[in-house]
């Protein structure tokens, strides 16, 4: 009797830990597509903002399952319990009340803030998904501080190209909360990961340079020349 529930104890604690964090993040992108368009059956609106949205966060959600395949975010591979995904797929999506707002509402989003937004996204998809790339091939055959490409000015171009693409949904839907949701990630899981990581690289002794030459968020363009930062300095 004890050797059996001893076993099934082993086998709820395998069992507890097959479950990856990324599998929690590509289940809620996957549906994203299919709730979206559910909503626009459910409230019978089939106006070009609802279209527009549909198209840009659908089409993000199978893109993110393409890249979890070509080029997987290692932060995702770590395992997580039952309860610990659960409330990470909740959590997860908070980002469909956007479309619940502007599907529900029938708000027609004017055409200029439409183009603005789908600008975006795009340069968001891009600017995520490029840096991302870069970072797994990069340190797959290389392990080290990477200072150029997408990295050369900013330290977290692929959290830049997230916050645009959310930003981009936030604005079709031209209400305030999924712009409040956003910024609740930005400063509860954006930004802290951010300082991790900095802190991470903290052991290379190139850092410090790198980190003055950098933005954590927003891309350092213009950089102040030696002479003009050693005189600034002694003043």
């Amino acid at each position: 009797m004890l050797y059996l529930i001893i076993k099934a104890q082993k086998n709820l604690e395998n069992n507890i830990q097959i479950m990856k964090a990324k599998h929690t993040i590509n289940l809620h992108k996957g549906l994203t597509f299919f709730f979206v368009l559910g909503l626009m059956f459910v409230y019978q609106n089939f106006t070009l903002g609802a279209w527009v949205y549909l198209a840009l966060h659908g089409t993000y959600g199978f893109l993110w399952l393409l890249k979890d395949q070509l080029f997987p975010d290692k932060q995702w591979e770590q395992f997580a319990s039952i309860p610990q995904s659960i409330f990470g797929f909740i959590l997860v999506s908070l980002y469909w009340i956007a479309p619940f707002i502007l599907i529900s509402s029938g708000t027609v989003p004017p055409l200029p803030l439409v183009a603005v937004a789908i600008s975006l996204n795009i340069l968001g998809v891009f600017l995520h998904f490029a840096s991302d790339a870069q970072k797994y091939y990069t340190l797959k055959y290389q392990k080290g501080l990477i200072t150029e490409g997408f990295f050369a000015r900013c330290r977290n171009t692929n959290y830049l190209g997230e916050i645009f693409i959310y930003t981009a949904f936030a604005m079709l839907t031209q209400h305030w909360l999924p712009f409040l949701i956003l910024g609740g990630f930005i400063s509860t899981v954006f930004i802290p990961n951010m300082l991790k990581k900095d802190s991470s690289l903290s052991r290379y002794s190139e850092f410090d340079d790198y980190k003055n030459r950098s933005g954590l968020l927003f891309p350092k363009l213009f950089l102040m020349s030696d002479s003009k930062q050693q005189e600034k300095t002694v003043i």
